[in-house]
């Protein structure tokens, strides 16, 4: 039990630490926040009789980035007020009605399939509606009523957005990347262990797919990297300019994807080798597989003069061949995970001089750059 708590007090700690959670709760409280002040502007300050337009609006703006608040904003704005103009004209030509309702929903979703409602292809038909089936009225100062409550969400939305603490997503896609390099040297420590004369063919695949895997991590780092460009643009923060000018990011993650081409090539050439039962030299793979943990070790560190030191030492192992009585027709074997564990080590001595990434404050090539 006394283990069970430490690890959920760890753990609860960790993620009081954690820059993405912060950053989510962060935005879901500007949204309340855009939404009840967009309310008691237009309920309380204004004395709209019926407000419920402008909290609606403030949420549809606030998004996760300022440039998606601009982008996708603008799309949901002008969803919401075609949504109003059309519950006015369907309301005023046939009144709240069952024909009415049909109506506006056939409307307003024809209007949501064109291509520029992509993204929001019921937000002017959801509009329409609650503005229709909620008090409606004939009455011309009703609808600037409503459009003034869209207007009052929309320009709260914005402004709780962009000026306060505007989102930067760099935090999530750096934990993404700074995970890939150990999953590599973990990989590479497990093949250093797993190479042994009675190696099986199913061990071989079983590491394939482990480098298949993180080449979906990869993928997925790609990702929120683009998302973390994303928060960046028409954001006023000091830190966004510099994200923007950083190609670091995409160098590592180039680096990583090289490394885990390598790492399976070297998986599969071992699994060929033991589906033809064919035993190393015991020279060749003791020498080889302990630069193998060598570099594995170094990776996940990470340390990049020790990764150096392995790509050195794989230079002067292949000086010594020479000098060895090696089965010949091994030799092609032997010379294909040399030069995809040299490859490894190329790409990886970059990634782990890079590391740790840490989101960069000031543009310099030199000082860590912002994780």
């Amino acid at each position: 039990m006394a283990v069970r708590t430490q690890w959920l007090r760890r753990r609860v700690a960790h993620r009081l630490r954690d820059p993405v959670l912060w950053t989510e709760v962060l935005q879901l409280v500007k949204t309340v926040v855009a939404g009840v002040l967009a309310w008691l502007l237009a309920s309380e300050v204004f004395g709209l009789p019926q407000a419920f337009l402008a909290p609606w609006s403030a949420l549809l703006v606030v998004h996760a980035t300022v440039y998606r608040t601009f982008s996708r904003g603008l799309q949901e704005v002008t969803a919401a007020v075609l949504g109003v103009l059309l519950a006015w004209a369907i309301g005023n030509a046939i009144g709240v009605t069952v024909a009415a309702v049909g109506v506006l929903l056939l409307a307003g979703l024809v209007i949501g399939s064109l291509r520029w409602f992509a993204d929001e292809t019921t937000a002017v038909a959801a509009t329409g509606l609650i503005v229709l089936t909620a008090g409606f009225s004939t009455q011309d100062a009703v609808l600037l009523d409503r459009l003034f409550d869209t207007a009052i969400g929309i320009v709260l939305g914005l402004l709780v957005n962009v000026v306060v603490w505007p989102p930067l997503r760099d935090a999530a896609a750096t934990r993404a990347i700074d995970r890939i390099d150990d999953e590599v040297g973990a990989l590479l420590v497990d093949i250093a262990a797993g190479v042994r004369p009675d190696s099986s063919p199913d061990q071989a695949e079983e590491w394939v797919q482990r480098s298949r895997d993180i080449d979906e991590h990869i993928d997925e780092a790609w990702g929120l990297l683009r998302h973390a460009r994303e928060s960046s643009r028409l954001n006023p923060r000091r830190a966004a300019r510099t994200i923007r000018r950083s190609d670091l990011y995409e160098h590592v993650l180039n680096d990583n994807e090289q490394a885990v081409a390598e790492v399976r090539s070297i998986a599969r050439t071992l699994g060929t080798s033991a589906e033809r039962v064919r035993e190393w030299d015991p020279w060749f793979r003791q020498r080889w597989t302990r630069l193998v943990r060598e570099a594995g070790e170094a990776i996940m560190t990470p340390d990049s003069t020790r990764v150096r030191r392995v790509h050195d030492e794989l230079d002067r192992m292949v000086d010594e061949m020479s000098d060895q009585d090696l089965p010949g027709r091994y030799w092609a074997e032997y010379g294909g995970v040399i030069v995809s564990l040299r490859n490894v080590t190329t790409s990886m001595d970059r990634v782990a001089e890079a590391n740790p990434l840490v989101l960069p404050r000031r543009a310099t090539r030199g000082s860590a750059v912002r994780g």
